[in-house]
């Protein structure tokens, strides 16, 4: 009876338990990385808006002003390009995880049906 019960737990922890933790921690690894890139952008956003913002605070005669507009344009593509770069990032993560979650099925699957034999 102990050993049935031993490999009853074996079986658990080999089909159930440990792909769970395997997927959950790379869960919480996908979710560490995006937050932490929506942190990035975020903050670079801002920091763009807070620069753009005080080069207009500067503007005092029609040389300044073009110089603002100048300023303008070069922090709209700044910011497209940093997008861009963002939306790229945000999508190298998500596809990473997604094939990271992937293996993991394909191999616990493959565990799974292995221990049950």
């Amino acid at each position: 009876m102990n050993k049935a019960a031993e490999k009853t737990t074996q079986q658990f922890e080999s089909v159930i338990v440990s792909p769970m933790r395997s997927y959950t921690l790379a869960a919480l690894d996908y979710y560490q990385q995006m937050v932490g890139a929506q942190m990035d952008a975020a903050r670079a956003y801002s920091d763009m808006t807070i620069a753009q913002a005080r080069t207009w605070l500067d503007v005092k005669d029609a040389d300044s002003f073009k110089k603002a507009m100048e300023s303008q344009q070069k922090a709209a593509t700044n910011l497209m390009e940093r997008v861009k770069g963002d939306s790229e990032k945000v999508t190298s993560i998500s596809q990473s995880f997604m094939q990271d979650s992937q293996k993991m099925v394909e191999e616990n699957t493959k565990k799974a049906v292995e221990t049950v034999k």
